[in-house]
């Protein structure tokens, strides 16, 4: 209550007054320096140089508000689902943290309108909304500290945004999500084990790479070779939607396939046409 009040007067003597009370309904308090999340919403299509010469745009906050944000997601998970391993809580994770759902709350929050970016770019069909929010809990660790961003985070975001429990109720066979995706984009999937031995404790440990085509995904391990599948699928996955040097290969990939299709569809045409127009030329002989 009394920081509160403290910020409010602090206000009356800010320039850009506006801008404080936009970023108090979007965060729930006011900023102290307003340069962090300035920086935090400028695009590198759009980036300035400092005095010093430097480019300033949001990518340095992006970086450190993605290790901010698993964090804090990790924390709040590991404290709310107090009887579940490593692998559940890291599903869990993932589907907080993955790109589609971060685009999702940025635009949710109003944070796609506040972004400076090229007049070319649409930022509501990229990544630069979700690219965006990772660098607002950068600004909001550097400004205000990690209970702060906790609190944002755990308040703001998750108990606003997600239902743990119904998240926690839908269960996902991460291979036949892969396996969907490759049939979607025609890109052959398939899962090679590359090892196995027994621990310690004589339990048996399997370890699976996947392939999409000739290029190598996520490797998983598991007490069985159908874990270690699904946990080779659940990181190519993750990759997938992720990674984004992952994605740009994939794109890549794609394309050559799709090229290579198009080429044995055609092919295959030309056949049957040949074919076609044989039986043609045979049926139009002159009759003796």
């Amino acid at each position: 209550m009394f920081c509160e009040l403290t910020d409010r007067i602090k206000l009356l003597f800010r320039k850009e007054k506006e801008l404080y009370l936009l970023y108090r309904k979007i965060l729930g308090f006011y900023p102290d320096d307003l340069h962090f999340y300035q920086v935090a919403l400028l695009h590198k299509s759009s980036s300035v140089r400092s005095k010093d010469g430097q480019l300033i745009n949001n990518e340095r906050l992006e970086f450190l508000g993605d290790s901010v944000l698993q964090s804090i997601v990790s924390a709040i998970l590991y404290r709310q689902f107090r009887q579940k391993g490593e692998g559940f809580l890291t599903n869990i994770r993932s589907r907080i943290v993955q790109r589609e759902t971060l685009n999702r709350i940025a635009i949710e929050i109003g944070l796609d309108r506040l972004i400076k970016s090229s007049g070319m770019l649409k930022t509501q069909k990229t990544s630069i909304p979700g690219n965006a929010f990772e660098a607002l809990v950068g600004a909001i660790y550097l400004d205000k500290g990690y209970d702060v961003c906790y609190q944002f985070i755990e308040e703001k975001i998750i108990n606003r945004y997600f239902n743990l429990k119904e998240i926690v109720k839908v269960e996902k066979d991460f291979k036949s999500q892969l396996m969907e995706w490759g049939q979607q984009k025609k890109i052959p999937i398939r899962f090679e084990l590359i090892s196995s031995c027994v621990d310690a404790e004589n339990n048996p440990i399997f370890e699976t790479q996947v392939f999409l085509a000739d290029m190598k995904g996520g490797k998983g391990e598991g007490t069985s070779k159908k874990k270690s599948h699904q946990k080779a699928a659940f990181k190519t996955l993750d990759l997938i939607h992720n990674n984004a040097s992952f994605k740009s290969k994939l794109e890549t990939l794609h394309a050559e396939n799709s090229a290579k299709g198009l080429s044995e569809d055609l092919k295959e045409a030309s056949k049957s046409f040949t074919l076609s127009q044989s039986e043609t030329d045979t049926h139009s002989l002159p009759l003796d």
